[in-house]
């Protein structure tokens, strides 16, 4: 490969997108990763597509949502990929009107809710199976010509003048290397199970801590889930593992015997706001793309198609890729 136009730092799923939707632009791009995919955070998501929680004053939230949803539905359709089109159940244990807003443009249809909850809607949405689909963003990379290169960095200065552009998607690192300290971690496990028979996922719709629900990915479920802020143990807890096997099983009792075959911890980047923006680092372009939160896989999409809007109005590309 020759010098890139582009450095993506991050090969989680903000940095993989990023990097193949430049690439496939016509970017010459180089994707740099203090570890790899199969480690980062992306890798033990869900992952359900939906709409952010973060506050959407200016709409742009949900936009990247609503982008990413076209891509993939459009993805449902290819095997490799690890995304379908699956149908499921949100519930909360509250009185509520319908929650549109977790699922921008999707069709909800309330229906009897379970023991114990006061409401529930059903809805098909795209449901993503992150080791294939990370391993799917990684081989669209490399059909482009470009290269994953793991290194690890100090700070973003280190990489001012490597080349015209730099796409920041570092998300929890990111508070050290810009440094940005409205970054928070917050914890989130599941526990993977064998799959005792299960198509449709579940997600109890509440604002607590921890909560019910479960991603059923061929022969393996997925159970969740929690969020512990500040938290950043990145090993699995046995105690709050057994918390997830006991609030899933409660509601569906074919989880109960399941099988165990592995735990996973990761530490969401957490901000009040995603950081989607450019600005000058030396003679470098650095475009920031990081706070995602829980919803990195759902923006993904529409958060590349913003860097390569930005990156269309820069000079530093305005002749083209090369």
């Amino acid at each position: 490969m020759t010098e890139p136009d582009a450095v993506v730092l991050g090969a989680g799923v903000i940095g993989l997108t990023s990097a193949v939707r430049m690439a496939e632009a016509g970017i010459a791009v180089e994707c740099q990763t203090a570890e790899p995919s199969r480690s980062t955070t992306s890798r033990v998501a869900g992952a359900l597509w939906a709409g952010s929680p973060l506050a959407d004053e200016d709409g742009r939230l949900t936009r990247w949502a609503r982008a990413s949803l076209d891509v993939f539905l459009e993805l449902a359709g290819t095997e490799a990929s690890g995304v379908r089109v699956a149908h499921g159940v949100v519930a909360s244990r509250e009185p509520s009107g319908e929650p549109r807003q977790m699922f921008p443009g999707v069709p909800m249809r309330a229906r009897t809710p379970p023991g114990g909850f006061a409401s529930a809607y059903e809805l098909d949405a795209p449901l993503i199976d992150m080791p294939r689909y990370l391993g799917y963003l990684q081989e669209r990379l490399a059909h482009t010509g470009s290269a994953v290169v793991e290194r690890r960095v100090g700070s973003l200065a280190e990489l001012a003048g490597c080349a015209p552009v730099l796409v920041n998607c570092t998300g929890l690192g990111a508070r050290e290397l810009v440094p940005d300290s409205a970054i928070q971690a917050v914890r989130g496990q599941h526990v993977v199970v064998e799959n005792p028979g299960l198509e449709d996922f579940f997600i109890e719709d509440r604002g607590a801590q921890e909560w019910a629900c479960w991603f059923p990915h061929g022969e393996r479920v997925v159970l969740g889930g929690v969020a512990q802020p500040g938290d950043e143990d990145r090993l699995p807890d046995l105690v709050v593992a057994a918390g997830i096997v006991e609030r899933c099983a409660a509601l569906e009792p074919r989880l109960a015997g399941a099988r165990v075959l592995e735990q996973l911890v990761g530490l969401r980047p957490s901000r009040p706001s995603v950081r989607l923006q450019a600005e000058p680092l030396g003679g470098t372009l650095c475009v920031h793309n990081y706070g995602h939160g829980r919803s990195g896989v759902s923006l993904s999409w529409g958060c590349a198609e913003e860097v390569l809007r930005i990156l269309g109005q820069a000079p530093a590309l305005a002749a083209g890729p090369g």
